[in-house]
């Protein structure tokens, strides 16, 4: 892309905003030679490392390059067998965890939010912590050497210190001496060429021994090595020797295990210089507050809202703009400082920006294109030095232009033909604008001359545009309208600003009568257009008092559903009690059976089991009933007594004993319940009753009570009566119909039970018989089935 056209476009002037979001100078090195791309699939991929960086960014904030430096010159000297100094290993050091620190942060957001370019690209930083460990175990943040690098170090650093004492005890008692502290011109100790001096005043020279290691500006005083200490500076010189010659051997130990991983933390330094590229693309965006365009290859561009990224949002006038369908040529007429110049200018800048990978600062569904070259001839190319004329200088630069534009190419041209004779100018302007159309390539052109309205009516595939223009203030709005060409408002302007209305209607006499019917055309086609506007502008807000009312409706939705939730988790947390409940009266009961149990042993009556039983029922929590099923044929049923029904609510089969309008006594088990007759299922009809047939000579009559019951409590009589009772109830039972019937003798001693079974076994309307289940009275109840 010439470099030229970039200038004229103030690309340099975002690529100086980017770098300034740049962490390192990797990133900035990176982000200051950034040019547009002009492949299509290239820019993509530009574009969806800046949308994962700005998903990065929102989620976790910005990435932590801190402690990441450029470091490719101390590695490169490293790799030739050079010795690194502190500083140099230290930003090693630090480089390296600072990329382990970034690697880290990417990952932990890739979790959450997939990023797969950042994180392809923070896959290949290498981690080296042994090396890193191994430089801050010896080196500290400010780069010093600690003693702690080696054993050696550290016991020439303890006689340094030591020495250092020494000496300084050694000058602090002579200039405590009062024969000493008069020919000194102050009574402190310092330091000249690293060894410890006093000063001494010139005049006792000759009377204080010692070295003369420098003299004060006025000679007055003289800095002295007393003759006491000279040996002891001496040793103290040759220990600071071997501590360099230590520390040396430490630096290039370190250096040798830098220079092993050298094109490890090469390659590190270009990952990190694009990951921090990307973030600085997106901390950009956040700044424009940019969306991300979509792009393509087919020489179409939309703008939606587009904004001058140089110029304050808040004075800013979004520009909306359409090229490369319908028409692929733009012709912009309007007076001067109506916003022409700004218009062409951001049309290029955000095409310019995209195809470097950048989002621009537009509404969302802006559309952009890949260009192969953006050419553009704006402002004033007047030069002194060349001797051209303004129209020379422009036309120079539109020759350029036609020479090296393709097809696939977009032309921005300002003032077409001005600065000549405008007959001449319109005509040349005309026909420099078919030659770029015809060849295919997208052009926007500003221009004054009229007859480039008319030739951008007449001609398929270009189109007028104007800048608006507000009569009332006599002020231009910078708004570009596609579809109006520009009037040029002169006589309204001067009508408005006072001048007399016989020149005006004299002015408008000298125009010829085809210029006003196109004068005339365009006002009707503005009168349409604002009343277009105003409809649109309804329209707009009807949708965005739809759109309040769904969100409205989808909040409320939102609410209602939370509710819900909450009285689900209420009545579940109500259900969890009402069963905890259940179970703790349980317990209680069965602890006061286990404690009946033992006061009483074996004997515990059948009826505290039955009332134990009732209050274990009691205990349960109330559930719904289950769903009834009905008969299969959808009929009413008819049950009487004798019949086997299923108790929904209960979930038991049992026997009708008898019933009383809507309700039916059922035997359950040793149970009788009242039971609602819309509360059970007929399962079994009872069986027809035995007739016996009468005989000629005489005949048989059977009575029975019609209450007969099912069970028969035989406790507290003796064995001879119960005998009796038994009979007499299974006979009643028999012809009753009943299938089984219960007998309550109790526990007792056993021989009531024992009497009854053996009577049972040989009675003939008995089939089985068997002591009783848990639930039904144990061994205290017999079950008899009958025949």
């Amino acid at each position: 892309m010439d470099a030229k056209i970039l200038t004229t476009l103030e690309y340099p002037k975002i690529i100086n905003r980017l770098t300034a979001h740049a962490s390192t100078s990797l990133g900035k090195t990176v982000t200051a030679r950034l040019q547009p791309v002009t492949e299509l699939e290239d820019v993509k991929l530009l574009l969806q490392a800046t949308d994962e960086a700005y998903a990065a960014d929102r989620l976790k904030g910005s990435a932590p390059f801190g402690g990441v430096a450029d470091i490719s010159a101390p590695l490169h000297r490293a790799r030739i067998g050079g010795t690194l100094n502190p500083q140099e290993l230290l930003d090693i050091a630090s480089t390296s965890r600072g990329g382990r620190r970034v690697k880290k942060h990417i990952e932990m957001i890739h979790e959450e939010h997939p990023i797969p370019m950042l994180k392809a690209l923070s896959e290949g930083v290498s981690e080296h912590k042994s090396l890193e460990d191994a430089i801050f175990a010896c080196i500290d943040e400010q780069a010093e050497v600690l003693d702690s690098a080696s054993s050696e170090l550290a016991s020439i650093r303890r006689e340094l210190r030591t020495g250092e004492s020494r000496i300084r005890e050694k000058l602090e008692g002579m200039i405590r001496s009062s024969s000493v502290q008069k020919m000194l011109q102050d009574a402190i100790i310092t330091l000249r060429n690293d060894r410890y001096v006093i000063p001494v005043k010139q005049e006792y020279r000759s009377s204080f021994g010692g070295l003369v290691h420098d003299q004060s500006g006025s000679g007055a005083t003289l800095f002295i090595e007393p003759e006491a200490i000279v040996a002891m500076n001496n040793r103290l010189r040759e220990m600071k020797a071997a501590e360099q010659r230590e520390i040396e051997k430490i630096l290039q130990k370190l250096t040798a295990h830098a220079a092993e991983y050298v094109e490890d933390l090469l390659v590190n330094l270009d990952l990190l210089g694009q990951l921090d590229f990307a973030f600085a693309k997106a901390r950009l965006a956040h700044e424009m507050k940019a969306s991300q365009p979509r792009m393509n290859d087919r020489g179409f561009l939309k703008l939606k809202r587009g904004r001058h990224p140089l110029i304050d949002r808040g004075k800013v006038v979004p520009l909306d703009v359409e090229l490369g369908n319908q028409f692929t040529a733009i012709i912009v007429t309007g007076p001067n400082t109506g916003g022409k110049t700004v218009s062409l200018k951001t049309i290029g800048l955000l095409s310019l920006m995209a195809m470097s990978g950048l989002f621009v600062p537009a509404e969302e569904g802006s559309q952009l294109c890949v260009f192969d070259a953006i050419y553009a001839d704006i402002g004033d190319e007047q030069s002194i030095e060349q001797s051209l004329s303004t129209f020379s200088s422009h036309l120079t630069n539109i020759i350029r232009i036609l020479n090296a534009m393709t097809s696939k190419s977009l032309v921005l041209l300002d003032e077409l033909g001005a600065g000549t004779d405008p007959a001449e100018g319109s005509a040349l302007a005309i026909a420099i604008l078919e030659h770029v159309h015809a060849l295919g390539s997208r052009i926007v052109a500003t221009t004054h001359y009229s007859e480039l309205k008319a030739y951008a009516y007449n001609r398929k595939g270009v189109i007028n545009a104007s800048m608006e223009f507000d009569i009332a203030s006599l002020s231009p709005t910078y708004r570009l309208l596609v579809g109006v060409p520009g009037r040029s408002n002169a006589f309204a302007i001067a009508e408005r600003l006072g001048l007399q209305r016989s020149i005006i209607d004299h002015a408008r006499g000298e125009v010829s009568e085809e210029d006003l019917r196109v004068e005339n055309m365009i006002a009707s086609l503005e009168e349409n257009r604002l009343s277009a506007e105003s409809e649109r502008q309804t329209a707009e807000s009807l949708r965005l008092q739809m759109e309040k009312l769904r969100s409205k409706h989808e909040e409320d939705r939102q609410r209602f559903e939370e509710q819900k939730e909450k009285l689900l988790l209420k009545a579940k947390e109500e259900a969890r009690e009402a069963v905890a409940k259940a179970k703790r009266e349980a317990e209680e009961i069965i602890a006061e059976l286990r404690k009946l149990a033992m006061e009483e042993g074996a004997s515990v009556k059948e009826h505290k089991l039955i009332e134990a039983r009732r209050k274990l029922d009691e205990a349960m929590p109330e559930q719904p009933s289950a769903k009834r099923k009905g008969n299969a044929a959808g009929k009413p049923q008819k049950i009487e007594a004798g019949d086997e029904v299923m108790v929904y609510s209960l979930n038991q089969k049992g026997l009708v004993v008898d019933i009383h309008g809507t309700d039916a006594t059922v035997q359950l088990g040793i149970m009788k319940m009242k039971v609602a007759l819309d509360d059970m299922e007929l399962v079994k009809t009872k069986a027809p009753e035995k007739t016996v047939q009468p005989k000629a000579a005489a005949s048989l009559k059977r009575t029975r009570d019609d209450n007969v019951r099912m069970e028969l409590d035989l406790r507290g009589e003796n064995l001879e009566e119960a005998i009796m009772e038994v009979d007499r109830f299974l006979d009643e039972s028999f012809l009753s119909g009943f299938g089984q019937v219960y007998i309550i003798h109790g526990k007792g001693t056993g021989v009531l039970r024992t009497g009854i079974q053996q009577y049972l076994r040989r009675h003939s309307h008995v089939k089985s018989f068997r002591n009783g289940n848990y639930g039904e009275g144990g061994i205290g109840v017999t079950v008899a089935e009958l025949k």
